[in-house]
């Protein structure tokens, strides 16, 4: 079945065009060190802790027309293809789309010597239709390796060589398309600020980040090449861990250029480390992309089935809550980021329906800002809110 492409849709008669153009790649000299929250950032996030989050009067209007930085949606070709109501609010909706898993190594290069373009042409002509920035979603990534590339890892010369050809081919293949990429995701432990042992890392050793971005960047020299992971946003010992491996990438001169906040955040996590985490990412200098926010009520261990069930059912007040969790989120990112800086807030399953949450973590949760209906919740309402203050 072909992919529908909407290049209008029926919730929306108006549409203004993605911004055009690549990102801005200007970095700000700044040096790393270890700030203490402002006093007026502190009255900030005090200030916005009442947040109504009521819709306002033009709802016709996407997030996209009136977001000051680029606003997007993963999902999966499947999912667009099969929901037409999906499909049309993300076409009214986001100025840019990752794909969830269509375009991760194991989809497209399944077998050796093979690759599989079929699902990333069919994002790119999606994104194309719709007006959209296309984002890369993962060149680099130890769960996203196929098992005949782990077998490489016994001769580091042939895994080294393998990464030079994947990502060669891949981003050369999408130059001037892909507006950037996640190079390499979550290369650092889940916890502290310790390098994972991956194959790529036992096999190349911490190497094998700058060899990936220097891949990039010689395929794509316009490309936003970005060092994406999980937890940096609460787990102050992890975050300071990847600034280390920026710095030292940046010393090298290594081509990278934005750094990814995946933002899978739970209700109780402290919007002052969040904004404190927000603020040291911005010191780097680099594009800074929320890449992958949902917020949820629920715990979990980081683990596959690890959820821990606080909640089975979701009360009105809990979701009027979580809509000022999205709106103080948006808030922060808006103040704390320089503009030029902003490479914008992607939703990961932006529905209830289709959230990742349940089904990796087994759990019952609401984390996202459509309900299983397709219908906005108040995180919808609180989000927006943010952008048209």
């Amino acid at each position: 079945m072909p992919l529908i492409f909407l290049s209008r849709s029926p919730l929306s008669p108006t549409r203004l065009p993605a911004k055009d153009g690549r990102s801005d790649l200007r970095r700000a000299a700044s040096q790393v060190f270890y700030p203490v929250l402002a006093l007026p950032l502190l009255l900030f996030l005090g200030g916005c802790a009442d947040a109504v989050t009521a819709p306002e009067t033009n709802e016709s209007a996407g997030l996209r027309e009136v977001a000051p930085f680029p606003v997007g949606g993963a999902a999966n070709v499947r999912f667009l293809n099969r929901d037409s109501t999906l499909t049309a609010f993300h076409g009214q909706h986001f100025s840019s789309i990752t794909a969830t898993n269509d375009m991760k190594m194991y989809a497209i290069s399944p077998e050796p010597d093979t690759f599989v373009w079929e699902h990333a042409d069919a994002m790119l002509a999606y994104a194309d239709a719709n007006d959209q920035r296309l984002f890369g979603h993962a060149l680099i990534w130890h769960s996203g390796t196929p098992p005949w590339v782990s077998e490489l890892a016994a001769d580091p010369v042939a895994l080294d060589s393998f990464m030079q050809h994947y990502i060669t081919t891949y981003v050369g293949r999408y130059r001037g398309q892909v507006d950037g990429w996640d190079v390499v995701n979550e290369a650092m432990e889940t916890v502290g600020g310790a390098y994972r042992e991956t194959m790529w890392y036992n096999a190349l050793g911490k190497d094998y980040l700058a060899k990936a971005f220097t891949y990039a960047h010689a395929a794509d020299p316009d490309a936003v090449l970005f060092y994406n992971d999980f937890n940096i946003e609460r787990d102050t010992a992890k975050l300071h861990g990847v600034l280390r491996m920026i710095e030292d990438l940046q010393a090298q001169g290594v081509p990278i250029s934005g750094l990814g906040f995946q933002m899978h955040l739970r209700m109780d996590i402290p919007d002052e480390t969040i904004a404190y985490c927000l603020k040291r990412g911005a010191e780097t200098g680099l594009q800074i992309h929320l890449s992958e926010v949902d917020i949820i009520f629920n715990k979990h261990d980081d683990t596959q089935g690890g959820g821990v069930q606080l909640y089975d059912e979701v009360t009105e007040e809990m979701l009027a809550e979580q809509g000022e969790k999205y709106y103080r989120l948006a808030k922060m990112y808006r103040e704390i980021v320089p503009p030029a800086q902003q490479y914008g807030i992607t939703f990961w399953g932006f529905s209830d329906r289709y959230s990742w949450i349940n089904g990796f973590f087994k759990l019952k949760d609401w984390p996202t800002i459509l309900d299983r209906d397709l219908q906005p919740k108040p995180a919808y309402y609180g989000f927006r809110r943010a952008l048209t203050e």
